[in-house]
């Protein structure tokens, strides 16, 4: 393995450990839900502009549509890791693959293979497992049924990215730097109403803010993207798994926040079964 292959490796590895330490930032957050998305936000846009100059390219309609999607993701998921737990969140928000199989025949024209369908049934276990094991609400997770929802919510609305960023790189190809800083214009935008004055918080709360939006979104594209460039896709994809797989520690390491083995279950049948089908 040449030192450049190791490189992209690694950077893939560090972008999904950045991601994944998004659950229990958010907890750590003493903001609502709505402010931290919105500075969140807001913050790794600005940071996106400063480190990827492709990230400064103008956008079109359609362009603009999937920015909207990723917005909705964005708000979606800091909102489901208030209300449930961080390991429902991440897991029922790694269902998008379920949403992709199912919307592929219709949109991409992309038939659905026989083998695809035994993911399709372990994903769909999975959640139910999710959903039958919502604990009363707590501190940390406010209410879970209602997280558990916007979660789903968050998988269905990332699925609409990856389908939009397919459909995008078919007529301008490297636009996605462009449409993640759209897509956190967007979000920001859609929170500010919902902004009580300037968010008065502490001084912890706004460095995990500062944190979420420079580092764990926006140093983590950096990565993302560096690692992609070296590693074919498939492999970067089930790199990247290490992302649902370490969220849930983060937060127990954190918060002592711990799922409970019915979830655990869940989580696994879906991560294990988007992991099976990227190898198939």
């Amino acid at each position: 393995m040449t030192g450049e292959a190791l490189k992209s490796r690694a950077c893939l590895l560090a972008s999904a450990f950045l991601f994944s330490t998004g659950g229990a930032a958010i907890k750590a957050a003493g903001m609502p839900s709505w402010e931290i998305a919105g500075a969140r936000s807001l913050v790794a846009a600005l940071a996106l502009l400063a480190l990827v100059p492709g990230s400064r390219r103008l956008a079109g309609r359609r362009h603009l549509l999937v920015a909207f999607s990723y917005a909705l993701t964005l708000v979606a998921f800091v909102a489901a890791n208030k209300l449930t737990t961080s390991a429902n969140a991440i897991f029922l928000q790694s269902t998008a693959p379920l949403y992709l199989l199912l919307a592929s025949p219709l949109l991409l024209k992309e038939p659905v293979k026989r083998a695809d369908v035994w993911g399709l049934v372990l994903m769909a276990a999975g959640m139910v497992l999710l959903f039958t094991s919502a604990d009363p609400p707590t501190a940390l997770a406010a209410d879970p049924m209602r997280g558990n929802l916007l979660a789903t919510f968050s998988g269905l609305t990332w699925a609409g990215v990856v389908l939009g960023v397919r459909w995008l790189e078919r007529d301008r190809p490297g636009d996605g730097a462009a449409m993640v800083v759209h897509g956190n214009i967007m979000a920001f935008l859609i929170c500010l109403p919902f902004f009580d004055g300037v968010p008065s918080a502490s001084a912890t709360a706004w460095a995990t803010i500062l944190y979420m939006g420079c580092i764990q979104v926006a140093l983590a594209y950096v990565f993302l993207t560096r690692g992609l460039r070296g590693v074919p896709a498939l492999e970067a994809s089930l790199l990247l798994l290490f992302e649902p797989a370490l969220n849930p520690l983060w937060t127990w390491l954190a918060h002592g926040e711990r799922p409970t083995p019915v979830a655990l279950a869940g989580g696994a049948l879906i991560v294990s079964a988007t992991g099976v089908r990227l190898l198939r």
